[in-house]
């Protein structure tokens, strides 16, 4: 569990967007952006352990050549970038149980804070929650009591069409030893060995780390169920027209659906 105070976690953000923006040529850094809950920490761990270099995981990072993950927009002053995407709607589910139930990872203050400023009555009812709380995620950025600076619309938006090697989650699921190849390849320059690329999807796939299999979930986990698609259980008609509204732009930019057609096939 995160429990860094507000003041150390602000100065390890401060620490870490100097170092992305200013060293990542020269140490260098390998960027892993993310909006949060698209997998990005999982694919900066693979990255990590094949570079054989630190990641800093939730601690303030050294002067040296690391893998630097975070939830950063575009930036011109950022190299070796590898952003990481996700369906915005098993975003919008992952972020739900994220923000509003303490696990290993997260930190109690941002679940209290989230709580009240959506107080259910009944946590555990998701699909009737799931409305309220997809236009609370669409306002984030937009009020002083938002849980961060950009939605997913703003994210996706940001990172269309610039510098950057791109990886879906979902490909990192279906394919996970020749995606991470494909990632490594791209930003080293260097083809990637096989080998030992099997042998760190292994180390770290979500059996191995979580001691579940895919798809037995845990809502109590930060790898609650490494599954995508997990939204279809989630979503009842008026939380997917209310995510269309807000995010259906980028749904269809990503290539997760051709048109809004889809809204209409979810039941209530």
């Amino acid at each position: 569990m995160d429990n860094r105070s507000k003041l150390s976690i602000k100065l390890d953000a401060c620490q870490r967007f100097l170092m992305v923006n200013s060293l990542s040529t020269i140490l260098p850094l390998y960027i892993v952006t993310e909006h949060p809950k698209s997998g990005g920490s999982w694919v900066a761990q693979m990255l990590a352990e094949y570079l054989e270099i630190p990641f800093p995981r939730n601690q303030r990072p050294s002067l040296q050549s690391s893998v630097m993950h975070g939830h950063m927009c575009y930036s011109p002053f950022m190299r070796n970038v590898l952003c990481v995407h996700r369906d915005g709607r098993d975003i919008m589910t992952s972020a739900y149980f994220h923000r509003l139930f303490e696990n290993e990872k997260n930190s109690p203050l941002m679940v209290q804070k989230t709580r009240r400023e959506v107080p259910f009555s009944d946590y555990d009812n998701v699909r009737k929650n799931m409305p309220s709380f997809i236009q609370y995620m669409a306002n984030v950025g937009k009020h002083s009591l938002s849980p961060g600076k950009f939605n997913w619309n703003d994210f996706v938006t940001s990172w269309a069409g610039k510098k950057a090697v791109v990886t879906k989650y979902e490909d990192m699921l279906d394919s996970p030893e020749s995606e991470l190849g494909k990632v490594v390849t791209q930003l080293t320059g260097e083809k990637a060995d096989e080998p030992r690329v099997a042998g760190i999807v292994e180390q770290f796939s979500f059996g191995k780390m979580a001691n579940r299999n895919p798809g037995e979930e845990d809502t109590k986990s930060f790898l609650r169920k490494g599954q995508a698609g997990d939204w279809k259980d989630k979503f009842n008609r008026e939380a997917a027209q209310v995510f269309n509204s807000h995010f259906g732009s980028s749904l269809i930019s990503l290539g997760y659906e051709q048109d809004d057609s889809w809204v209409a096939e979810v039941l209530d």
